[in-house]
């Protein structure tokens, strides 16, 4: 991220050209002994990112669509690629954000842009967001569409009056007669060595409020047709990335590849078919879930249907009902806190469907841990589900452990 402050040291004009060749000999000197000397004895900071195992692989096999045309694609180059074709198809749609032109992004989401539609459709703001997701809301309710990014939802924070009041509700208080067609979208959710105030799953805050529509995809195909649906959907929507998986490469069809190409806001996928336990997840967790259910399936016979929410708000509830009356177990992941939580309410609902009756156990939550997201890369590691955690749970959920 570019610093937010700028200090610059002028040197007085007084100093003489003698003096300030010897004084600079020397403290050039005295400087690079002792920057060589911090170098050998400070730690460097080393946090390792293992890599996705699951969908990445040429031989592995592809559950939507069909495979002709299949080629590979970052969710950095899915993202990009939506807003572009959908700044092709509609001059109303516009983006906007602190360093989305000139720099490209912070993550590189935009890259290109600006030199494709110039700055009048590609805006660089000053760093308030609460100033301009406010624009963004009244652009949006003036008739264009604007596409918001925030650097980080932690970052929105600063914007929520302007997003959940001013967005959110303006559609319905107007009768359905101001349609407010804006997408927030921005990086949620932990990342690596960030720490607690830039690491927190705004899924179940955006979630809980009437008038918006919450996504969290997880991979490039998800990018593309969820967030070409959001620009194109009349009300705002709160598009919800997580920055591990934007260099993480999916397999894309012909189909998903198209210009045309969308899925529908509130559907979810069932990545992996099973019958013997059902785990309902979203984002990079679906990432653990599939790895996790292809250890069980390996070495216990234990078969984990997977379901992909994609979508928060709206959700899809019947999908979770169905593969429960199948399974007759239910356990959900995700990565932000277990209080009050995505999982939280999916349980609540099922315990009041019909699919209560269906189940053999109580259902369980594996979800981040209940304390601020720790800077310790050692305490980070212990703060999040990852792929053994789940399958541990999973063992002992359905007694084999």
């Amino acid at each position: 991220m570019a610093s937010r402050a700028v200090s610059k040291v002028l040197r007085p004009a007084t100093v003489s050209a003698r003096a300030l060749s010897s004084s600079s000999t020397t403290s050039s000197a005295a400087s690079k002994l002792v920057g060589r000397n911090a170098l050998l004895t400070t730690p460097l900071a080393r946090v390792s990112r293992s890599e996705p195992k699951w969908l990445v692989g040429a031989e592995q096999r592809r559950l939507a669509s069909s495979d002709e045309g299949a080629q590979q694609m970052t969710v950095r180059e899915a993202l990009n690629s939506a807003m572009e074709e959908e700044m092709n198809r509609d001059e109303t749609v516009f983006v906007m954000g602190e360093e989305v032109a000139r720099y490209n992004g912070a993550y590189k989401i935009t890259k290109g842009l600006l030199d494709k539609f110039g700055e009048d459709r590609v805006i660089d703001t000053p760093i308030t967001e609460s100033g301009f997701a406010g624009m963004a809301v009244g652009a949006a309710l003036a008739g264009l569409r604007p596409v918001c990014e925030f650097m980080t939802w932690n970052f929105a924070m600063q914007a929520i009056d302007q997003i959940v009041n001013s967005g959110g509700k303006t559609y319905y208080m107007s009768g359905g007669n101001v349609p407010c067609p804006v997408t927030f979208r921005g990086p949620n959710g932990a990342a690596a060595g960030v720490a607690a105030q830039h690491s927190q799953d705004y899924s179940a805050w955006y979630g809980s409020v009437p008038g918006l529509k919450v996504i969290s995809p997880w991979s490039a195909a998800d990018c593309r047709g969820l967030l070409k649906a959001a620009i194109r959907d009349p009300n705002p929507v709160c598009f919800l990335e997580n920055e591990l998986l934007y260099g993480v490469s999916f397999p894309v069809t012909k189909e998903e590849l198209s210009e045309d190409f969308l899925l529908p806001i509130g559907k979810a996928k069932v990545e992996k078919e099973g019958s013997d336990v059902t785990v309902v997840t979203h984002s990079k967790m679906v990432t653990h879930s599939l790895e996790a259910a292809e250890l069980l399936e390996k070495n216990e016979g234990i078969k984990v249907e997977v379901i992909n929410l994609r979508s928060i708000r709206p959700l899809d509830i019947d999908t979770i009902i169905k593969s429960v009356k199948k399974t007759n177990h239910l356990v959900t992941v995700e990565g932000g806190f277990p209080a009050f939580g995505v999982g939280s309410e999916i349980i609540a609902q099922i315990c009041e469907s019909p699919a209560f009756d269906f189940l053999d156990a109580p259902p369980e939550r594996v979800t981040g841990a209940d304390v601020p997201t720790p800077y310790s890369e050692s305490l980070e590691h212990m703060a999040f589900p990852d792929t053994d955690i789940i399958a541990k749970v999973l063992k002992r959920h359905l007694y084999r452990q």
